[in-house]
């Protein structure tokens, strides 16, 4: 039996269809870990200066493992590693990655080592609305945290490698032991050590998402070593190409910390309303986007490497629509069901009525973004499998800079315009609800997400697609299938609201259940009608792999051995 679950788990995936449902059946189990996780601390903590010192602790670690584990990912190595199994064979292959692997861990090191000695003084640009005890707190967590990145950062090395053998089921396990981890903190460490046994459980997650990669890396023969002479030559080669991706995930990485910041300001627990709402919302992006970013990349780097540009170009095109098949219904979705969202997933404990509110306004606009970050995963792969890596840094640090510019802009209008003010908290139903300031920042956010996948989907067509691929009909028909689902799914809720009510959670889990399932069924019908080529797809991609109907995936590749 063990050998058994060890075959199934090592299994390597060609289709990407297959590979993004398998990621997206993973990424689930994870986001709900996730979101059980966030549970325990909404009902163990509450949004509070306390839940707020824990959330801006991982901004710098944060910032750190983006920053520097960006010179070395996956969607730069990989077309590396690529060339050099192709021609100079794995010999080649494995000492390029213990190269890689070396200068790495040697920067990691430097870097946090460094950050850890001037951490009181970056405290106060983290949280600028934190007092002299909240920011001694913080130090001392975020000191802990840095371990964090080192340990991310090998663990994104090694899921290089995981990747590229197409070995998902492996690499899918380590963000669930991450979430893992944090959980043994908040139960175990949490009430023994307060903040700093949150900070432990995180690095002890950090540590399972490295070791349940290492077993099948080695048993490939990419066992980690340090390198005693590093080339110099490839290794300043990938930097080079890596740097502009850096400073692109970098920005994106200092426009957040600015935001959060801001929210510090805001008052107490505004910093723990954000997180909590932005943790909700990037749950289908982890699902959706993530998932077809991470199955679509090894084919796009493969058939760009050996120019088959069409089979490229079909492969953006593909997990592009199956992105916006998706992510419009579960907009609509989350926004007609935010209340219900929030409250069966954080509802309980120290999370209030007037918690779950102002975190379900908060959700709803982060939502409006979510086919923006889904599609921007997609976009910048497609860029970077082409080896072009600026295009990408100058749409990122723009609209980087753009979210930073809007978050303060909205912020003096809200506090400055009782017109404005007024009209947003009756539109997201907060009216009386103290702390709405926190609004405006997910609206930026929104507004620059959105902004960012414009744009790169724009330069992505005038550089490199010149054929149709179908994506604007794949567009209407889904907004189509969206509307159906938002008006039936508004509709049965208001008619169940007397008959389930809000004051229990098998109230709300049932309001909530009927009027989602009601709309999706809505959504199907349509999709249905219209004769949805994605529809069909997921069908035919389901009937494949669990029904065993002889279909052969297009798009399936040999594996690199």
């Amino acid at each position: 039996m063990i050998r058994r679950f060890f075959r199934v788990v090592n299994k390597g995936w060609q289709g990407m269809h297959e590979a993004a449902i398998l990621l997206g059946v993973f990424s689930l189990v994870s986001q709900l870990i996730g979101l059980f996780r966030d549970r325990m601390l909404a009902n163990t903590i509450g949004p509070s200066s306390t839940l707020d010192i824990y959330y801006a602790a991982f901004r710098i670690p944060d910032l750190l493992y983006l920053s520097i584990a960006s010179l070395a990912s996956i969607t730069v190595l990989m077309p590396f590693l690529i060339e050099r199994l192709n021609g100079s064979g794995k010999d080649s292959a494995r000492k390029f990655f213990n190269d890689v692997f070396s200068g790495f861990l040697i920067l990691l090191v430097v870097v946090s080592g460094t950050v850890f000695v001037f951490m009181p003084a970056i405290s106060h640009l983290i949280a600028p609305g934190f007092n002299p005890a909240e920011l001694h707190t913080l130090v001392g967590v975020s000191r802990i945290m840095l371990l964090s990145p080192v340990l991310l950062g090998l663990s994104g090395l090694v899921g290089t490698i995981t990747q590229l053998l197409r070995k998902f089921i492996i690499f899918s396990l380590s963000p669930i032991f991450y979430n893992l981890g944090i959980i043994f903190g908040i139960i175990y460490l949490y009430p023994r050590f307060g903040d700093y046994g949150l900070a432990v459980g995180v690095v002890i997650g950090a540590g399972l998402h490295l070791l349940v990669q290492l077993p099948t890396i080695i048993h490939a023969g990419f066992t980690p070593a340090l390198s005693r002479r590093i080339e110099k030559a490839s290794l300043r080669k990938l930097i080079t190409l890596s740097l502009p991706r850096t400073i692109g995930l970098s920005m994106n990485s200092i426009s957040l910390l600015v935001v959060v910041a801001l929210a510090s300001t805001v008052g107490a627990g505004a910093v723990s309303v954000f997180n909590f709402s932005i943790n909700l919302e990037t749950t289908p992006v982890g699902i959706i986007g993530l998932s077809y970013a991470i199955a679509s990349f090894p084919l796009l780097a493969e058939t760009f490497a050996r120019g088959e540009i069409d089979k490229w170009q079909h492969s953006i095109f593909s997990a592009t629509r199956q992105i916006i098949f998706w992510s419009l219904p579960i907009t609509t979705l989350f926004i007609v069901l935010r209340a219900q969202i929030v409250r069966i997933t954080l509802g309980s404990g120290m999370f209030s009525w007037t918690d779950t509110k102002l975190t379900a306004a908060c959700f709803a606009i982060f939502s409006i973004g979510l086919i923006g970050q889904s599609l921007v995963l997609v976009s910048v792969r497609a860029f970077y499998s082409a080896h072009d890596t600026k295009t990408p840094l100058f749409i990122n640090t723009l609209c980087s800079l753009i979210i930073i510019g809007l978050a303060y802009y909205l912020l003096h209008i809200f506090a400055t315009v009782p017109s404005f003010k007024n009209t947003v908290e009756s539109l997201l139903r907060v009216q009386g609800t103290s702390g709405t300031a926190v609004l405006m920042l997910p609206l930026a956010y929104s507004i620059g997400t959105l902004l960012n996948a414009w744009l790169h989907w724009l330069d992505l067509r005038r550089k490199y697609i010149k054929i149709n691929g179908g994506v604007l009909k794949a567009f209407c028909q889904s907004f189509v299938s969206a509307m159906a689902l938002g008006v039936v799914s508004y509709l049965v809720l208001n008619a169940l609201a007397p008959v389930f009510g809000m004051r229990t959670f098998w109230g709300v889990f049932g309001q909530g259940s009927v009027a989602g399932l009601a709309g999706t069924c809505a959504s199907v019908i349509v999709l249905y009608l219209f004769k949805n080529e994605e529809f069909f797809e997921l069908i035919s991609a389901l009937r494949q792999k669990f029904w065993k109907t002889n279909l052969t995936d297009p798009e399936s590749v040999p594996a690199e051995d």
